[in-house]
């Protein structure tokens, strides 16, 4: 593959950080992208509580196509912190990241994700609110959101207007897509739409959804995603 002619606009099928590493210095203007929240190495046994899972219905219980999403907790945190120098490295310099996370409790202490963006030019926390959820666990409040880091090179604006919107966002989850976490399309048409991005990276690219909002706000778009199965799916999506 040669960039920019093989990758713009197309859904490359495979591991994020060796097909970063074939892409060009400084040429995305935007990275919007969510990670595997490595849910399955977990004090509380992944996803199931003894009853036979936190979310019977879910397909996150099933589990990722292609990947086990159970990485010892440090060995996450290195490949988290890989991923985000190269998609920094990427950037132009107006450009940024939106890195969508999860906090959670392990082992009855806050993981609230430091350990990944510490180093990185943090300029915003975002919330996003969810609506729904279920808690199992007498230890704390149920959780209802998911955090957004704006990681922001040093010459990035928000699109003319984006800067009245507040710092917490109320999005439904996705609920009409097979993939087992996928983006709601109104909160990816939020962030595309609030930029003055022309070229937008996707490196976890999942089903789809930055590459699907790009395209109908007519940018461009790249994605990456380790399974064959997500990439057919995010192509039929586009």
């Amino acid at each position: 593959m040669i960039f920019p002619e093989d990758f713009i606009n197309k859904i490359i099928c495979g591991d994020s950080l060796s097909v970063m590493k074939q892409i060009p210095d400084q040429s995305i203007d935007l990275i919007v992208t969510s990670p595997p929240y490595n849910l399955k190495n977990s004090t509380g046994n992944g996803m199931k509580d003894g009853r036979g899972g936190k979310w019977a219905n879910a397909s996150l219980v099933n589990g990722y196509s292609h990947y086990d999403d159970n990485i010892p907790h440090d060995e996450y945190n290195i490949w988290q912190k890989k991923c985000l120098s190269e998609m920094m490295r990427l950037l132009k310099d107006d450009g940024a990241i939106f890195y969508n996370h999860k906090w959670r409790v392990q082992a009855g202490l806050l993981q609230d994700r430091h350990e990944i963006v510490s180093g990185f030019p943090v300029r915003q926390i975002i919330i996003w609110r969810r609506k729904g959820g279920i808690n199992f666990n007498a230890g704390y409040f149920l959780p209802t959101y998911e955090v957004i880091y704006l990681i922001a090179k040093s010459k990035f604006k928000l699109a003319p207007k984006a800067n009245a919107f507040g710092d917490v966002w109320e999005f439904t989850q996705e609920m009409k897509n097979d993939h087992p976490a996928p983006f709601p399309v109104a909160l990816i048409e939020r962030i595309i739409s609030s930029t003055n991005a022309n070229i937008i990276l996707d490196p976890f690219s999942g089903s789809g959804t930055t590459a699907v909002v790009a395209s109908s706000l007519k940018r461009n778009y790249i994605g990456i995603e380790l399974s064959p199965e997500y990439c057919e799916m995010s192509n039929m999506r586009i």
